[in-house]
């Protein structure tokens, strides 16, 4: 028999950073009960593998389900191999393309190499809805739609969006939310996690399991996260992301960027804390015992430290410190090598040497006066601010020199090369 925490302490920790729970009520007596009888609540989070990477926006709910999984309940990562196929009609204006098999596959193992970094690979169940899916009978699929009214489908707000302005919905769109509805009748699910923009197909799952006789789950939503600007939701596509593979010097830098006023948001979304260590540490941060920078570089070597190692978090600490205290350059920064063809626009480069991810958003950051840069044997650095995106940049000019490219508090050395 499990041994579990109090359940209304279990509560709190599970709720922390919570956008909804559907019902509080309910989960609060599924706990009672799983406490009661010794049986861990079956919780899963299911994700369909469409891109390869994640970010810390990925890793918001799957940091909630290993918060149930350290509350000692089972956590399950469900892999959407056959949903992915489908495609989630979420957010989306157009029918979108499906995935191919081998799409598909490639991502699920990059997936489970980058989740593992967060929950604990011994514990974590792990399924895939093609084992349910894949096998079901046209008649199956007919009795499931059965289920479920086209006209509650229809108030779904992509669906209706796309209605009103004429554009199409293909069937098998339909069916995502119900065909996904059944991942929660096969694994007998007591609570799912999903994003606050998942919330439709999440109560669609509920209802479905009542259909089959079934208990409905708890379904428990988490915010999206803004990323680095402090504004906009954290995308790759919009440059304000930090990628859990990235480098740790990169990693750390871009931790320590973000405002002061958000950093207490990544604390309660991005780590184990419990809500009330947040809120004594930004007590302590008002009262002014604690710096907001001292703040920030815990945040900063917590969050790093998950994904990299403490040893290798405390490095990135030590490197930023002389960086930006001590006026250094790292002795880890990450090394480019760009073959020189001709004189460009300065804003190009940067956008071909991968610091930015489009042309709008470098000349954006060198008009805001964001862009330095340095010859790497200066000691220290003489930095040289670039407020000019129209610039012509001759790299002929650093032939066999390396270059510091510095960008708020990030770092890269590029070596140019004839």
């Amino acid at each position: 028999m499990a041994d579990f925490k109090p359940p209304l302490e279990q509560l709190a920790y599970l709720t922390k950073g919570a956008a909804e729970v559907i019902s509080q009520e309910e989960l609060n007596q599924k706990l009672a009960n799983s406490a009661q009888t010794g049986k861990p609540l079956r919780v899963y989070l299911g994700v369909d593998p469409t891109a390869p990477d994640l970010h810390l926006g990925h890793t918001v709910v799957l940091r909630k389900l290993k918060h149930f999984q350290d509350m000692g309940h089972t956590a399950i990562f469900l892999i959407g191999d056959f949903s992915a196929m489908i495609g989630d009609p979420t957010g989306q204006s157009e029918t979108r393309p499906p995935l191919s098999r081998e799409q598909v596959d490639a991502n699920a193992k990059t997936y489970l190499e980058q989740v593992y970094k967060i929950l604990d690979r011994e514990k974590t169940e792990v399924r895939y809805n093609s084992e349910w899916l894949g096998k079901m009978s046209s008649s199956d699929v007919v009795r499931l739609c059965g289920h479920y009214r086209l006209a509650r489908m229809l108030e779904r707000e992509d669906f209706r969006s796309r209605l009103d302005r004429n554009l199409p919905i293909a069937v098998h769109e339909l069916l995502y939310p119900l065909l996904t509805a059944y991942d929660a009748v096969a694994l007998r699910s007591d609570v799912e996690l999903g994003a606050t923009e998942q919330k439709f197909n999440l109560l669609v799952h509920r209802d479905i399991q009542r259909e089959y006789g079934l208990t409905s789950q708890v379904v428990l939503t988490m915010p999206i996260l803004v990323g680095l600007d402090g504004e906009r939701k954290m995308s790759k596509s919009l440059g304000n992301y930090v990628g859990i593979t990235e480098p740790v010097p990169e990693m750390f830098g871009k931790l320590m960027s973000i405002s002061d006023e958000l950093m207490w948001r990544y604390y309660t979304l991005l780590t184990d804390l419990t809500a009330a260590e947040v809120a004594e540490l930004k007590d302590s941060v008002v009262a002014g015992s604690t710096h907001p920078l001292e703040a920030k570089k815990a945040l900063a070597r917590r969050i790093v430290a998950d994904f990299h190692g403490a040893d290798a978090a405390l490095r990135a600490q030590k490197d930023f410190e002389a960086q930006f205290e001590d006026k250094g350059v790292p002795t880890e920064i990450p090394k480019v090598v760009h073959y020189i063809c001709e004189p460009e626009k300065f804003f190009r480069l940067l956008v071909k040497l991968n610091l930015f991810p489009s042309n709008a958003e470098a000349q954006r950051k060198i008009k805001e006066g964001a862009v330095y840069m340095s010859l790497r044997d200066s000691d220290p650095p003489r930095w040289e601010r670039k407020t000019n995106p129209l610039e012509e940049y001759n790299a002929l000019d650093y032939g066999g020199k390396d270059v510091i490219f510095r960008i708020g508090r990030r770092m890269v050395q590029v070596t140019f090369v004839l």
